[in-house]
């Protein structure tokens, strides 16, 4: 598992990368911002067929290749692109990419870095819906394979192009409220393991406490093998599908912590200029084997980053955790939030508003000047960097550490240690145990490599 590129190294020198390629003036790059783009969607259901929808209101985009192991949901889409060839294995579908510009993956979980390495390995620009990687050896190999492809890539964390968080991230780097050594992040979520009267309080309708042990025949549009795809063998069940039942088994996904960790943490991870955790430690209750927790809280410690950001604390609550400052009413008990707390003040932020604390003290606050341009929309980064070459919010060489991060919460939790981290060889150097949860070996016919 060891890497000859370290941490640090790398991040300097994709980031030199990302310059030289997409940072070149359109006029440059001969890049036109009308280029018809010629996309493949891997995923046209659910999610993917929100991402299919979005992406394809910009006229210049032409829908090339559909693929979904769901066949209601394939139909549906190439209803709508009659022109475009079908697929239910992504593998098929790369064995032509000559008429492909761009891959958009909206799979499962599991099945990320799978649908995402070809496009990178053909030279194809790729969007990804979020989670980036099921573990975070995926996360590793699809990040640097990126920056080997130099194409432009985004991980689906939409809310990273509203103007909100781009407010919030102007604050905290502008020291608003001082030096940060310490952020909380909390998640009302409660899905997963519990009991089923706690299931039905938190809105869980796929409440299931064991791995169901008869069989069930899977439904005559659902490819299940292909479903499965690089996972272990499962029968058919219906705790597992359709989703989102599926994320909450260890087997296809990683609870609430990686899915809505790319949101959440996302903010603090930008604002903060985190990358690599030092010490990394979990609460909650008895690890399952099978299904992932439906409260916990993970305490990530990072060391200093720079002039102004100095060794700091950040914790994870999802479910019935929360921070002990907003146990005791002494911030606006939101649902759902980030906690910023500076040497001078605190900052709480959600997805569409924030405010600085304590109130009284900011009243006469004059707003440093924005410094992070607008977006045109998610989606639409993505579409103008294949063309032009210009930036992305959410591009691999980011999302790649963010997930990383995000799945070692969970990595703490299921050992139940504190690990130390080293990462530039993905290693929990006090606890061997952990490289079970770091990395996996796929099902036999499904590679990588």
């Amino acid at each position: 598992m060891k890497n000859s590129l370290t941490r640090r190294d790398f991040v300097k020198k994709s980031a030199g990368a990302s310059a030289l390629l997409f940072g070149a003036p359109a006029i440059l790059r001969a890049g036109s911002p009308n280029k018809k783009l010629n996309l493949a969607f891997i995923g046209a259901g659910g999610r993917g067929g929100s991402n299919l929808r979005s992406m394809t209101k910009d006229p210049d985009v032409n829908v090339v290749a559909l693929c979904d192991v769901n066949r209601n949901n394939l139909a549906k889409a190439a209803e709508q692109f009659p022109n475009a060839r079908t697929y239910e294995d992504f593998r098929e579908l790369y064995t032509k990419t000559d008429d492909i510009d761009g891959v958009v993956v909206s799979t499962c979980e599991h099945t990320h870095a799978y649908a995402t390495m070809p496009a990178l390995k053909a030279g194809k620009h790729v969007y990804c819906e979020k989670p980036l990687t099921y573990n975070i050896d995926e996360a590793r190999k699809i990040t640097q394979a990126a920056a080997k492809a130099g194409v432009a890539t985004q991980m689906g964390t939409q809310i990273h192009a509203g103007s909100n968080y781009r407010r919030v991230v102007e604050l905290v780097q502008s020291n608003a409220i001082g030096p940060i050594r310490e952020a909380h992040v909390w998640v009302s979520r409660a899905w997963g393991l519990q009991s089923e009267e706690d299931a039905k309080k938190n809105n869980d309708r796929a409440f299931v406490a064991e791995r169901p042990t008869e069989k069930m025949t899977p439904p005559d549009y659902l490819n299940w093998d292909l479903w499965l795809g690089p996972a272990p063998y499962r029968p058919f069940h219906t705790a597992y599908f359709p989703g989102p039942k599926w994320y909450r088994w260890w087997d296809f996904g990683n609870g609430t912590m990686s899915d809505l960790g790319s949101h959440w943490n996302d903010l603090p991870f930008w604002a903060l200029q985190l990358d690599a955790p030092l010490t990394i430690e979990a609460a909650g209750p008895k690890p399952h084997p099978e299904i992932a927790p439906a409260s916990m809280s993970a305490i990530y410690q990072y060391g200093a980053r720079g002039k102004n950001m100095p060794a700091c604390k950040l914790t994870w609550h999802q479910g019935d955790s929360k921070p002990e400052i907003w146990k005791q009413g002494k911030i606006p008990q939101w649902g759902s939030a980030v906690l910023f707390i500076g040497d001078d003040g605190m900052i709480l932020s959600d997805y569409g508003k924030h405010i600085l604390l304590p109130e009284d003290k900011f009243k006469d606050f004059k707003r440093p000047e924005q410094f992070i341009p607008n977006s045109p929309g998610h989606h639409q980064e993505w579409l103008n960097a294949c063309r032009t070459g210009s930036e992305t919010g959410s591009p691999f060489s980011y999302a790649g550490p963010l997930t990383e991060a995000n799945h070692l919460g969970n990595v703490a939790f299921r050992v139940g240690e504190k690990i130390t981290w080293d990462s530039n060889n993905l290693i929990a150097v006090n606890c061997p145990e952990a490289a079970q949860y770091i990395s996996r070996e796929p099902r036999e016919g499904w590679s990588l490599c």
